[in-house]
Parts: C-alpha cells; structure tokens; sequence
C-alpha cells in the first residue's frame, strides 16, 4: 500500500503545513509508504482519456481545493480522502447548508446572496428589506468560499447590510441568522471514519468568531450522546471521511450546526484535547484500504 499526501503549494502556515507531516508520520508508523506532494505541477492531462501523474498511487490524502485534480485522481482510480463529492460541497458553505436541510439537522436560518455580473450594478434595497425581516440584525453575512474566519461579517443595521451586500455580489455569499447566545463561542468536533473522536470549545477573546486562528483560546469539551449522534449524521450525510464541525449554541443550548470542514486543521485541537488526531485519520485510511 503505498500513498501520497497533496497540499497547496502556496499556502505555508505552521497549521498547514504540521498537518500534512503529522499524518505522514502516523501513517508510516502503521507501515504505510506515504510520500507529501506539493500541487505546483500540471499533474492531469484530458483528452479522450484523464491521465494523471501519480501512477503506483493507492490512496491519497487531500489537503488541497483542487477540485479538477481531485475528480481526475477519482477517474484514474486512486482513493482519496475526502472524496471530490465530500470536499466540493463542503468548500461551498451554502452547498453544505442545502445537503444538510431536510435530515433532522438544526441550521441557523440561511438565505442565499443574489449573484450579479455586472460590477456596476447597485443591489435594491428591497432585497435588504426582505433580509432583515426575515433574519433581524445583528445578522451574519458569510462569503460562501473561506475559511479560519474569513469572509465572515457581523452585520448591525440596513447601512451596513446594503453596503456588505455591494461589496460581494460578484461572489458567492449568503446570509444568516446571528445566534447571540453564541457570541465568540462554538464547539468544534473531530469526525473521522463517521465516529466522533473529541470535541473542543473555542472562545474568542472579543470577536465574534470563535477561531483559534484570529486569537481564540480553546479548552476540551466532552461530547455527549445528543451531540455525536448529530454531528456523526453531518459526516454520514456528507460522505466524509474526516471534517471538523462547528456547532453554535442557541437558547437553551440548542445547538446548531455553523459549518463543517472538510480539511480542519487539527494542530490546535490536538493541543487542547491531548487527542492524537493524526494517528485515529492514519489507523481509518488503512482499515479503510485494507477493506477495499
């Protein structure tokens, strides 16, 4: 069995680039070859075939997004982890929100942003009228591609929703109601091979996000059964063989399901929780193979 992991060649933060490492180690613990390759290269050809440069590949990790590199590994053969389905809808927060509705999953309520082509158009302000009454403010405006919160926008009054709302029209975005009770607090759970490993809060230190990434502290949190039935349905739903999800806490405790990450850092989690997050993605890859 022999593998390989790809990464963004461009993208160099210690998160990133520990991660990729850290599942290369654990993997060769377990007696796996398992090579780290950067996507800097034109490794896919088409034409009346998908040709790939990864012949002698069983398996791949991906830690990259993208997504024609990732289909044309699948064409040729090679498993990946996640798969082109799983990573391509949860890439697209408003595409990961219409695969979760209607399977007993608690979202905050969503509506998608209206995508112009013309840069000089001015969106209505009808439309923000019909926003806010139907999510109230403050409101949450997300961009639909983003991650370590990024592209997320804590959004007070009409002013700022028409003005947020002109600045991404070109983009995919949408709109979201805000849950006050979680103000700078979630709760980030590890899934792989569809059962939870561990859980941990993150508590920003001011902001609104909770990332770790902009600032936030993070403690363990023990996961009980209400919530590991929910968040392992998110991964079965998905299709996903590893994903951090980020629940948020409403009134009561309620909680709802913010977003879920196909490709979650772990170096903070493992910090925090003590869990070896590598080693439980490592030991799933090669059940996983030796299955196939």
């Amino acid at each position: 069995m022999k593998g390989f992991i790809l990464k963004n060649a461009y993208f160099n933060i210690v998160e990133y680039e520990t991660q990729a490492q850290r599942i290369k180690d654990e993997l060769n613990l377990l007696g796996v070859e398992c090579d780290i390759v950067r996507n800097d290269y034109g490794f896919v050809t088409v034409d009346r075939a998908v040709k790939t440069a990864f012949d002698g590949y069983d398996f791949c990790v991906y830690l990259d997004k993208d997504k024609y590199l990732l289909k044309a590994l699948e064409k040729s053969g090679v498993r990946t982890f996640n798969s082109f389905n799983a990573i391509e809808v949860c890439d697209d927060k408003m595409a990961t929100y219409l695969s979760l509705s209607e399977n007993g999953i608690d979202l905050p309520l969503t509506i998608p942003g209206v995508l112009c082509y013309d840069s000089k158009v001015v969106i209505r302000e009808s439309l923000a009228e019909v926003i806010e009454k139907k999510l109230g403010y403050p409101l949450i405006v997300k961009s639909s591609y983003g991650s370590r919160g990024t592209g997320v926008y804590l959004i007070k009054d009409r002013a700022q929703l028409i003005a947020k709302m002109n600045e991404l029209k070109m983009t995919p975005h949408l709109f979201q109601k805000f849950i006050p009770e979680s103000y700078g607090k979630d709760l980030r759970v590890i899934v792989i091979g569809g059962k939870v490993l561990g859980g941990m809060i993150r508590q920003s230190n001011g902001d609104f996000r909770s990332n770790v990434a902009l600032g936030g502290s993070a403690t363990p949190y023990p996961v009980d059964d209400k919530l590991t039935a929910l968040c392992e349905k998110c991964a079965h739903v998905l299709g996903l063989d590893y994903c951090g999800i980020d629940v948020l806490f409403g009134q009561d405790e309620k909680p709802y399901i913010c977003e879920v990450n196909s490709n979650a850092f772990f170096y903070g989690f493992e910090r925090a929780t003590g869990l070896n997050v590598a080693k439980a993605y490592a030991e799933h890859i090669v059940k996983t193979m030796q299955n196939s």
